[in-house]
């Protein structure tokens, strides 16, 4: 994960936000879940720079989307109790592995302020660049 692809990244979900007709916030976090890039849009909701990071570090730590955590989480679930702190388990964090690794996780990128569909989209695109990079 570099400087330069995350700030793509982030561009690339704020342009499909704007085809949404949403207003967001995304991060891009490396392999620890540290932040290496942010953009919240004009308008964008207050707790878009929490719920980003925090989608984007719970899909690199569990190494998978947070939309298919989200059903683990629910009472009843596998595991229920886990979100919470710095754990957002409802959809737009997609985890990012490396080309030719297998399931090696290096980083990932996290959307907030549409509906989850809108966040998912706009994460989708982010993570499509980081795949055709």
């Amino acid at each position: 994960m570099n400087l330069e692809l995350a700030l793509r990244m982030c561009e690339a979900a704020v342009k499909q936000a704007g085809r949404e007709g949403a207003l967001i916030s995304v991060a891009v976090v490396d392999a620890g879940g540290h932040l290496v890039a942010f953009q919240r849009m004009d308008g964008a909701e207050i707790a878009g720079p929490v719920l980003a990071p925090g989608k984007a570090y719970t899909a690199v730590a569990h190494r998978m989307s947070t939309a298919d955590l989200a059903p683990l989480v629910v009472p009843g679930g596998e595991l229920y109790g886990l979100a919470g702190d710095r754990y957002v388990c409802f959809g737009g964090g997609i985890p990012l592995g490396e080309p030719g690794k297998g399931h090696r996780v290096v980083g990932a990128v996290g959307v907030s302020g549409g509906t989850v569909a809108q966040d998912v989209a706009c994460a989708e695109v982010a993570t499509a660049l980081w795949e055709g990079a």
